[in-house]
C-alpha cells in the first residue's frame, strides 16, 4: 500500500468534579478491527526530492536553527542514531523525526521532511494489527498526513486535497479506531462540501466516548443546537460539560459554547443532563 505524495478518556474523578460543580451551579443535592471494506487508493507520486531549504542537511546543521550555536557532540550522536534507525524502517524513529521536523523541535522546522517520514510509516506499516505495540504510531502518522492534505504544504507538491485527507482519516478511524482521526473525520462530514451531520455525529460520538475533548464539545454543540440532527439539549449539555472538564486549563475555547448552552437550557434540560452525567460516570467505573 503506497501513501507517498504523500486520547485517553477523561478520568472519572475529573468528570465527578465537573458533576459536583454542576450540582452546585444548578442547585441540586448530591446523591441524585476489521477494515470494513475501506481501501486506500494509490496516492500521487512523491519523488522525495529535496528543496533548497532541506537539501543535504548534515546532522549538525539539522539540529540547530538559524543563528543557533552547534549542539553538543552527544546530541549530534543521538540524532545520527535516530536517523540510522529511521533509515532501517523503525517506525518509532521515523515518527520522532517527523514530529521534530513538524514542530521545529531541535531541528529547523520543515513540513516536507515531516510529511516524508510520516509517509514512510504509512507505506510500510499500514497493515499493522490494531492491537500491536506500534499501532498507535501508525494511526497517528495517518492522522498527521490527513492534516497535511487538508492544508497542503506551501511551495511543494503536497497540495490541499480534502478527499485525500478524508481517506487518511477514515483509514485511521476505521481500522485503528483512532479517536483523533474519528474527530477529524467528523469535522469533514460536518463542514465538507457534501455535508452529512448524521455521519459527523456518528464519528464524533466514537471519538467522544474515547475521551477526545474536541469531539465531546463538537458533539455536544450540534446536539444541543440541533444542527441538522434532532435536538437533544440535555444530551448535548452533558457532552459539553464533559468536554469542558476534559479540556481543563486549555479550555478557554469551550467556555463560550458551554456558557451559551447552559444559559439557554431549561431547568428540565439541566436536570436531565445531570442524570446523563451520573450514568456516564457509573458506566466508566463499571
Amino acid at each position: 500500500m503506497r501513501i507517498r505524495k504523500s486520547v485517553a478518556g477523561a478520568a472519572s474523578g475529573g468528570v465527578l468534579a465537573a458533576l459536583i460543580g454542576l450540582v452546585v451551579a444548578w442547585g441540586f443535592a448530591p446523591g441524585t478491527a476489521s477494515r470494513q471494506g475501506f481501501l486506500i487508493q494509490p496516492a500521487f507520486a512523491f519523488d522525495g526530492s529535496a528543496t533548497p531549504a532541506t537539501a543535504e542537511l548534515t546532522p549538525q546543521e539539522g539540529l540547530r536553527g538559524p543563528g543557533a550555536p552547534a549542539e553538543s557532540n552527544e546530541k549530534t550522536r543521538e540524532f545520527t542514531a535516530l536517523q540510522y534507525a529511521a533509515d532501517q524502517g523503525r517506525a518509532a524513529a521515523q515518527w520522532k523525526l517527523g514530529r521534530m521536523y513538524a514542530d521545529g523541535n531541535g531541528v529547523a522546522q520543515d513540513d516536507l521532511r515531516a510529511f516524508d517520514y510520516f509517509s514512510q510509516i504509512a507505506n510500510s506499516h499500514a497493515d499493522e494489527p490494531p492491537g500491536a505495540p506500534q499501532a498507535g504510531i501508525v494511526a497517528n502518522a495517518f492522522v498527521a498526513l490527513g492534516r497535511y492534505y487538508l492544508t497542503g504544504i506551501p511551495n511543494s507538491t503536497v497540495k490541499p486535497d480534502s478527499a485525500r485527507a478524508q481517506q487518511m482519516f477514515a483509514y485511521a478511524a476505521s481500522y485503528f479506531g483512532n479517536a483523533d482521526a474519528q474527530y477529524e473525520l467528523g469535522r469533514l462530514y460536518l463542514n465538507g462540501t457534501s455535508s452529512d451531520a448524521h455521519e459527523a455525529a456518528r464519528w464524533f460520538l466514537k471519538a467522544a466516548t474515547q475521551g477526545q475533548c474536541r469531539a465531546q464539545v463538537a458533539l455536544g454543540d450540534i446536539l444541543f443546537r440541533g444542527v441538522q440532527v434532532p435536538r437533544q439539549a440535555a444530551r448535548g449539555l452533558m457532552w459539553l460539560t464533559l468536554g469542558r472538564d476534559c479540556a481543563g486549563n486549555d479550555g478557554a475555547w469551550v467556555k463560550p459554547l458551554y456558557d451559551n448552552a447552559f444559559r439557554r437550557a431549561s431547568d428540565d434540560e439541566r436536570a436531565m443532563a445531570l442524570v446523563y452525567l451520573k450514568e456516564w460516570i457509573n458506566g466508566r467505573r463499571d
